[in-house]
């Protein structure tokens, strides 16, 4: 009995070894940056939020883009503008180029998936272009000077909340949001 004890604690422990050695997998579309773990982290979870924030402006029907859940607050559409339009505030500030647009005023589906699409854009090379060496440097944005990464966390962050406002539009049409999906 005692031999059989010490075989299976040997075996538990030659186990643990091989299980701690393994890396978590990384996140399947997404790419992972061993050499910059903070920007890349960032990154990652601007991607996935990104994500379904498209996937569900593509699939709430169009007749729907003009409900409110209760008169006093944004429509779906007003909701997918806001994004837009912020994104591209902070993200063309990041990139020096200063770039606006008006898609609060955009009503169709195409008209502001492509305005999503535009914005998404201009922050891909925002996210693409931070380095952990540059985290720190300073820039000028809509909501004054913040650090790269201090700026890149606060766009991601909005896009998280504004992605959990439209999850309750969605679901209130009886979509399930593409988060909920996995």
């Amino acid at each position: 009995m005692k031999l059989c004890v010490v075989m299976i604690a040997g075996a538990a422990l030659a186990c643990g070894g091989v299980f701690q050695a393994q890396k978590a997998a990384p996140v399947v579309g997404i790419e992972t940056r061993a050499d910059n773990p903070l920007s890349g982290e960032i990154k990652q979870a601007y991607q996935s939020v990104k994500n379904n924030i498209i996937k569900s402006a593509q699939e709430m029907p169009e007749e729907n883009y003009s409900f409110k859940p209760t008169p006093g607050i944004r429509s779906f559409a007003e909701v997918l503008g806001h994004i837009a339009e912020s994104q591209m505030r902070t993200c063309s500030a990041f990139t020096g180029t200063q770039k606006s647009m008006d898609a609060t005023s955009k009503t169709s589906k195409a008209d502001l998936v492509a305005a999503l699409q535009e914005a998404f854009s201009e922050c891909d090379k925002a996210y693409d272009t931070v380095t952990d060496a540059d985290a720190a440097n300073m820039i000028k944005t809509p909501r004054g000077q913040r650090t790269k990464l201090g700026a890149l966390v606060g766009n991601a962050i909005h896009d998280t909340e504004q992605y959990g406002i439209l999850t309750v539009y969605l679901r209130l049409k009886g979509l399930v949001p593409p988060s909920s999906r996995r």
